[in-house]
């Protein structure tokens, strides 16, 4: 659940200070979007921590406990002891760290993500993700805690699981429960690793946005790793794509009006007007907006206060569709797991987007599909995965054509690491496994015995 994404800069504090008076102002914000320079792409990964008690259990972090004993607090304390490094706070607590690699935020219920900074190479985002976890790993196995390779946590209950002291998030866990029955487990207990792609006109934008919707379900398929609910098997490949069904329908799902004839940002700027605000930010203060729309706010203004440009950067972070439109594409519809895949995913996106020839045959494999098959198969696959079908046909053979797409955009590209990152990923694709396989084998292995099996899932850096 990413409020923010580290490939561009953001809106100045001049510029976001002026009222928005029209829609033109909203699209030209994605305008400006347009990339001339050297493409780039950027990972982020939420980590689901467990403690690691004296007595052989296992529980969440919270945020701040006894001295001595596991909590997100000294994490961040530990992390804010490099150069450079500036806590963002919200009252007395440290919830995020802005450094000159991009971000370390935190999720509803403790998820601990890294907001990378942008490069060039998708193997330079790969190496950067290991130099994360150099540092972070060694400080975290000190506190007691580890870090598993998940893409919904998979011991204890939703009750277990403490809130993090973030305002927005006071405000979100009540506005959701209204919309769907899973919001405030989506918040609390789920996981992901996400690629953000720069587009260069606004056709590209709209060209990635499809294709990343349409192959959607397929990454889905390919990541599912969240089996385990409540510290048990359930009936999921990726309960963690299951919640984001039940979550909020208004500001979740594929988009269908992005794939009519002639889409653009201003197809994108019209949905996201007609969307619910969750709150105004105002002066250090998350105000709850009542359900009022973006489209209100600009017109009317809430208590005195008028939309600005940064009010609506905040508000397109809380959008949450499964390809996400900035002033770069978001792709979101992959579960946290193993380090092969996390590793991985900007490398899969890179193939298929900054290669023409593969973006046209990525769009290919999905471009005939309905409006109502794609929403059809977002539904499917959390529970079949490799099992789903378009039109009476598994979709287990288009993941696998889609990780070839991918290695062949990469080879054009010159990127020979980007595709030994993917080898992995095509012999899973080819077997029609997942990621799920293999957690639900550790845990059959260990007896489901909870501290085993963080043993056998956490991750690990050589």
């Amino acid at each position: 659940m990413t409020e923010a994404a580290p490939t561009t800069s953001s809106t100045s504090e001049a510029d976001s200070t002026n009222r928005l008076r029209s829609v033109d102002e909203l699209i030209a914000h994605f305008q400006r979007g347009c990339k001339t320079g050297p493409l780039r792409i950027g990972l982020e990964h939420e980590k689901i921590g467990m403690a690691l008690d004296e007595d052989g259990s296992v529980r969440p972090v919270p945020y701040a406990d006894e001295p001595g004993r596991p909590q997100i607090r000294a994490l961040f304390a530990g992390l804010g002891l490099a150069p450079g490094c500036k806590a963002i706070k919200e009252g007395e607590h440290t919830i995020a760290l802005q450094r000159h690699d991009g971000s370390i935020t935190l999720e509803p219920g403790g998820q601990f993500e890294l907001s990378a900074r942008a490069f060039e190479l998708d193997t330079e985002c790969a190496d950067d993700l290991d130099a994360h976890l150099r540092e972070l790993l060694p400080l975290s196995d000190r506190l007691s805690i580890a870090f598993v390779g998940v893409g919904f946590r998979p011991l204890g209950t939703w009750h277990d699981v403490p809130w993090m002291p973030k305002g927005r998030y006071s405000v979100m866990r009540e506005y959701l429960p209204t919309r769907g029955q899973l919001g405030v487990e989506m918040m609390k207990r789920t996981a992901t690793v996400q690629a953000n792609l720069d587009y260069v006109s606004e056709a590209d934008a709209v060209a990635k946005m499809r294709v990343g919707l349409g192959l959607g379900p397929l990454v889905t398929a390919l990541y599912a790793a969240s089996p385990l609910v409540d510290g048990k098997p359930s009936p999921y490949k990726s309960y963690r794509a299951h919640c984001w069904l039940d979550t909020d329908n208004d500001r979740c799902g594929v988009l269908p009006f992005l794939f009519q004839p002639g889409a653009g940002f201003a197809d994108y700027a019209q949905y996201a007007l007609d969307v619910p605000m969750f709150f105004v930010y105002r002066h250090g203060t998350y105000h709850p907006a009542g359900g009022m729309t973006f489209r209100r706010f600009m017109a009317e203004g809430f208590h005195g206060e008028y939309a600005t440009l940064k009010d609506w950067e905040t508000h397109l972070s809380t959008l949450f569709p499964d390809a996400r439109l900035k002033q770069y594409v978001e792709l979101r519809t992959a579960d946290a797991g193993p380090l092969t895949h996390v590793r991985a995913l900007p490398s899969l996106w890179r193939g298929l987007f900054y290669s023409q020839s593969s973006l046209d045959a990525a769009w290919k494999l999905i471009a005939h599909w309905t409006a109502e098959e794609r929403v059809t198969l977002r539904a499917e696959v959390p529970k079949l995965g490799y099992d789903a079908t378009v039109r009476g046909q598994s979709i287990g053979p288009l993941v696998e054509e889609m990780v070839r797409i991918a290695m062949s955009g990469l080879r054009e590209l010159g990127s020979d690491g980007g595709v030994r990152l993917l080898e992995p990923l095509l012999e899973q694709a080819k077997a029609r496994r997942c990621p799920s396989d293999d957690i639900l084998a550790a845990w059959h292995e260990v007896g489901g015995n909870p501290r085993a099996f963080v043993e056998k899932t956490r991750i690990r850096i050589d």
